[in-house]
């Protein structure tokens, strides 16, 4: 029985070491990344994003020193002030990031909060008294809020942005801490670490896409000052000239001359397509002229075209071209696309 009391505290302690070890490399991770996100400068989003990761970095990091120290309640009381930077700091990335205007002095009051907390913390109690009891709920309701917020604000972004899906994607991770957390206030989760454990390995996954997808890259514009409105109504317009006047059916159209005939810089509409389509200027030309090649070797009239013929009245430049994007779009070639089309209406 002695023996069977020593293997299984050998095992407590080895999986306790192993959750130590975990959680503090995301930490360690997620400090590396605020410090290259601060090392950028150039952009208001990259700033406010990592000041949002330092945030929690703290916060996280608080969880981990505490399970293993008995922590001075002025420094539990920073980390606890940090919770109330997250909600606002996410809220505010999401706009800096999707709508890239310029912000009112007066929206950085959502910060006061923090700082006061941030001032009082050395008064604050955090001992077990009734205000504290009052206060830490109160805190994790504004995070709340702000989640909220932020959830309601993302849904209003038009759908099929890159800039969206990665905001998406934090949302989501900032989301699940608070859960975690939340669900350990409550009881419902009986391990305090466990909060830690999920955010490196949320840090994991972020760093992945990072690296992966290159996703600081989508801010490659950064002399730019078009915002988000501004891209759409620009991405409406090419779209309209597209759709009424068939101007992609021009082989010679490029993007600068494109962007002459709209009186915007090329790098301006290149932008715009690239962050409200997720594509670059010759696959959102080539996707409307893959579909006018479509509808004509699907029509009988052209049943006797060649392919050449479809290929250079649809805008492309060359037959090569033609069908190296339209095998891309449709996983066949323009004459196998035919010939299905064929059998499909023979039945």
């Amino acid at each position: 029985m002695r023996a069977e009391e020593i293997g299984w505290t050998a095992k407590i302690m080895v999986a306790k070491g192993v959750i130590l070890v975990l959680s503090c490399l995301g930490v360690i991770q997620a400090l590396f990344l605020c410090v290259y996100l601060f090392s950028l400068r150039d952009r208001r989003s990259n700033l406010l994003l990592a000041f949002l990761l330092l945030s929690l970095t703290v916060r996280i990091g608080k969880s981990v020193v505490f399970v293993y120290l008995d922590l001075d309640p002025r420094v539990r009381n920073l980390a606890i002030a940090t919770v109330l930077a997250t909600g606002p700091l996410l809220w505010l990335y999401g706009k800096a990031l999707l709508e890239k205007q310029a912000f009112a002095a007066r929206q950085y009051l959502h910060l006061v909060p923090f700082g006061l907390y941030f001032l009082l913390s050395p008064i604050i109690p955090n001992d077990g008294s009734l205000l504290s009891r009052i206060l830490y709920p109160s805190v994790l309701l504004h995070q709340t809020i702000y989640l909220v917020v932020s959830w309601f604000y993302l849904f209003k972004v038009p759908v099929g942005t890159r800039l969206k899906s990665w905001y998406r994607n934090i949302v989501i991770g900032v989301s699940t801490v608070l859960l975690v957390y939340g669900g350990v206030y409550l009881g419902f989760i009986p391990f305090y670490i466990l909060g830690a454990v999920f955010f490196s390995l949320l840090v994991y996954i972020f760093s992945y896409m990072l690296l992966k997808r290159h996703v600081f890259a989508l801010e490659k514009y950064t002399s730019s000052t078009i915002d988000g409105a501004t891209a759409r109504q620009l991405v409406q317009q090419v779209k309209s000239l597209f759709e009424q006047h068939d101007a992609y059916l021009d082989s010679e159209l490029t993007l600068k001359r494109l962007a002459e005939q709209l009186s915007v810089s090329a790098r301006d509409l290149s932008q715009a397509i690239n962050e409200q389509e997720g594509k670059n200027f010759a696959e959102f030309v080539n996707q409307y002229r893959i579909a006018k090649a479509k509808t004509m070797l699907a029509d009988p009239v052209y049943a006797q075209e060649k392919v050449a013929s479809i290929a250079y009245d649809c805008g492309f430049g060359t037959v090569t071209s033609f069908n190296v994007a339209f095998k891309a779009a449709t996983q066949m070639t323009p004459t196998q696309y035919r010939e299905q089309v064929k059998i499909e209406s023979s039945y």
